[in-house]
């Protein structure tokens, strides 16, 4: 049978600690719901006692709703061996369930509390008590635990001598540092374990080291019974171990252990977590990341195409998302050929080739050609492909400086003759198009007349996104249009504009 173990999310207050990241009480309530209910972590910890007016109507919030739902042990807070002020903030909260904070280490202890081992054992049994005579139950953290094993276990062991005879519901051991390698994660814990094998642990990674998921992973082979994640990695200094990796490692490596996380939800909380603190999620970040499950090189859309030979198990659809195969010079015709699949546009194989080879173009010049901007590329190539062209414009300085009229210099290939010109004009385009008339001017060619002039980009695009210039063009016998695309708006009027002179 499969061992389940417990996920406590700590976001709302471990997650809370990244540095310039503030939950309001709303927020939080917000997401507490949706941990609990729709991603279905175990248990929450929600806030550290006493810290604001803010955080208290955030944990009466809370309970007030945990209270309704029946969900009262599945909220947890932060307390301190303080003499009951702890608990006192507890009661008017209505929490039930509190995580109190002790020294895990004798450097801890002997220079930041200047106490004796007794001492600490002594305050923290009367926090116990108090909370007992209140009706609230206690977990104990281990600050600094992990260095506390590395160099002080005679008194790590004295303590949890002392805790595994007191009242105490789960024992939380912190890497708080993040200085655990993961051999020591398993032998640390493993040791632990054996000694005390009726006491629950739960293990609390941090990712200093980035090695916080494998730590995650030996903790559960040695035995641990829970762990403590945020969504994202929040957390101070390099964050704590991330919820959604940690589940995926566990589903796909661990098979002797289960969880009830839900995998379908970490990406919606992760997308609003992001959206709540403006911390962003870096792109290549496993699982809840931009780009991780987008094929950008060609050679690996051609092999999911035979048999998914670039699949591994972390296949998107478990966790609410799709696959996308990105466009741009390293694409190859197969990626093209997925995005063409996805719209539901069919091209033959000579009209692949010329699309192929506007997106390189396209991709040496601009980092990212999205699905969206395919139609505009397609109607571009197919566009162009409808005359011989005979016209180059083979290159222009554009000029804009406050102060001063806009100025373009132009050199232009005529059937094999080149032609300089410079002008200005009310704008770039303008001059432009002032310059390009003083060489028609001299090949005695009347240049049709621009009326409508529109620039557009696909939906959803950012600042950089590709621009479409659509251009209508009259003369004496009909009107027409001609199309350019680049990622400048003045260069995409100029190949429109490239295309009209070849096609009168």
């Amino acid at each position: 049978m499969k061992r389940c173990v417990e996920i406590m999310d700590t976001t709302l207050r471990d997650g809370e600690q990244t540095s310039g990241v503030s939950f309001t009480a709303s927020e939080k309530l917000t997401l507490a719901k949706l941990l609990l209910e729709e991603l279905k972590v175990d248990r929450i910890e929600v806030a550290s006692a006493r810290v604001s007016d803010g955080e208290f109507e955030a944990v009466k919030n809370i309970m007030e709703w945990a209270a309704e739902e029946g969900r009262i042990d599945q909220v947890e807070v932060l307390t301190f061996v303080d003499g009951g002020a702890s608990i006192e903030w507890m009661k008017k909260a209505g929490a039930k369930v509190q995580n109190l904070l002790t020294k895990g280490s004798l450097n801890h202890l002997t220079h930041q509390l200047k106490k004796t081992p007794e001492q600490h054992f002594s305050g923290i049994a009367e926090v116990i008590a108090l909370g007992q005579e209140a009706g609230i139950a206690t977990n104990v953290y281990l600050e600094d635990w992990s260095n506390g094993m590395r160099n002080s276990q005679e008194y790590v062991f004295q303590f949890l001598d002392f805790l595994t005879e007191q009242p105490v519901k789960r024992i939380l051991l912190p890497d708080t540092l993040g200085v655990l390698t993961p051999s020591e994660t398993f032998t640390y814990i493993e040791k632990i374990i054996k000694r005390y094998p009726s006491t629950h642990f739960d293990f609390h990674g941090h990712n200093d080291y980035d090695l916080s998921v494998s730590n995650v992973m030996e903790a559960l082979k040695a035995g641990a019974y829970g762990l403590h994640l945020t969504v994202n990695g929040m957390g101070e200094r390099a964050g704590n171990a991330p919820l959604a990796s940690t589940i995926a490692v566990i589903n796909d490596f661990l098979p002797e252990i289960e969880t009830k996380v839900v995998e379908s939800s970490l990406y919606k909380v992760s997308k609003l977590v992001s959206t709540f603190t403006g911390f962003g999620i870096p792109a290549n970040k496993p699982i809840v990341g931009d780009n991780v499950f987008t094929q950008t090189a060609g050679i690996h859309a051609d092999g999911d195409n035979k048999h998914n030979l670039y699949f591994n198990s972390l296949m998107p659809e478990r966790f609410g998302r799709k696959r996308k195969y990105a466009l741009g010079k390293t694409s190859g015709k197969a990626n093209i050929l997925k995005n063409l699949q996805e719209l539901g546009l069919t091209l033959n194989d000579e009209e692949v080739k010329k699309v192929t080879e506007r997106i390189i173009e396209l991709g040496d010049k601009k980092e990212k050609v999205t699905k969206e901007d395919l139609p505009y590329i397609i109607s571009d190539v197919l566009d162009s492909s409808a005359y011989k062209q005979k016209v180059f414009i083979q290159s222009y300085v554009l000029t804009h400086s406050k102060g001063l009229m806009p100025s373009t210099t132009l050199s232009i290939d005529v059937e094999g003759k080149v032609y300089e010109e410079h002008a200005q004009g009310d704008g770039q385009f303008d001059a432009f198009m002032n310059a390009l008339h003083k060489v028609y001017t001299k090949l005695d060619v009347a240049l049709p007349k621009l009326i409508d002039y529109a620039v557009r980009i696909p939906p959803g695009s950012s600042s950089d996104a590709l621009c479409e210039t659509m251009i209508t063009w009259k003369t004496p016998k009909h009107d027409f249009v001609t199309t350019g695309l680049d990622s400048d708006q003045t260069v995409s009027a100029i190949k429109a504009t490239e295309k009209m002179l070849n096609l009168i």
